[in-house]
Formats: structure tokens, sequence, C-alpha cells
């Protein structure tokens, strides 16, 4: 079996955002989609290792906040591979807090989606999170991210924790 053959999925890049306690967290997630037409429902499955993860569970609710193609390298990084347990991610950043009371990223964003979780699911390594859209806006008319930019052109690693990550045979 080649395991490369998950890469041919396609994927963008958005970043996740919660809370827990009353602090802001968000990730950077490639596994992100619309589930349901009636009702709107979009899923998204995050590491069970991530703070995100905790936030989401805590918080029952997440925004989704559509990457776009020309975001750069050191945006993704502050929320691709730092934990949010030690280090505030949304210092200095462009956001706006939503309907559900999450942090919805701005910066660098094409549109966002904010969802209240109906249900969960344990998938292994991740966490299935099912969430109601209750507001959803275009910021900006740009091409989104995909996962396969990130990596062909931007030369973007794939961190431990994604949920394509496949270790080294």
């Amino acid at each position: 079996m080649n395991p490369e053959a998950l890469y041919k999925i396609s994927y963008g890049l958005y970043i996740v955002s919660s809370m827990k306690d009353g602090k802001f967290n968000g990730q950077i997630a490639n596994t992100v989609f619309q589930v349901s037409s009636s009702p709107n429902l979009i899923a998204v499955c995050l590491n069970k290792e991530n703070f995100t993860n905790e936030c989401v569970k805590d918080s029952n609710a997440f925004s989704v906040s559509v990457l776009a193609r020309d975001t750069p390298m050191q945006f993704i990084g502050r929320f691709g591979f730092r934990s949010g347990r030690e280090f505030d991610k949304f210092e200095g950043i462009s956001y706006k807090i939503g309907k559900t009371g999450m942090p919805i990223v701005l910066d660098n964003s094409v549109a966002y989606l904010e969802a209240g979780v109906v249900k969960s699911m344990d998938v292994g390594t991740h966490t299935l999170f099912v969430g109601e859209v209750v507001d959803a806006e275009i910021l900006e008319e740009k091409e989104v991210m995909t996962y396969d930019y990130y990596h062909q052109i931007k030369k973007g690693k794939t961190p431990k924790t994604a949920t394509v990550y496949i270790p080294d045979i």
C-alpha cells in the first residue's frame, strides 16, 4: 500500500479557533468540510493533543477562517507550529468575536464560518466535530490556499498532529 495516495485527496488550509476559560486559541487545520445543506453543517477534525481540541470540547463552538493563497508562511507557522498553551496566538492579530463568542481570525482570511457543535466523534488520534453554521461571511475575493499549494509551492511541512501526517517508514 502506498500511503501517499492519501495526499491526492483535496484539502484547504484553515484556522480553526475556539476558547477555553476565556482564553482564545486557534490552529491550522486542513480537514474542514460541509456535511449537510439542511441544516448547514460543517465538520472539523482536530488532534486530541492540540489545545484547540480542548477548547472546542469546552465551549461547544468553533470558527473557521479560510486562508488566502498568499498567506505568509510566518503567519501559518504562528497558528500551526506553536502551542496555544504557552503562547497567545491572537496577540497582534486582527480578529473579531463571533455570534457564539468565538474569535474569528480576519488577517489573511477570505471567508469565515462559525458553528455550534452538534455532534463529536472519536476517530483515533483526532476528534471529528460537527457544527451547525450560525454565521458565515466572505471577506475578500481572493484565491484560497489549498494544502497542495502549501506543500508544492510554499514548501510547507506536515506536523505530526495533522490528520494527513504519514510517519517515515
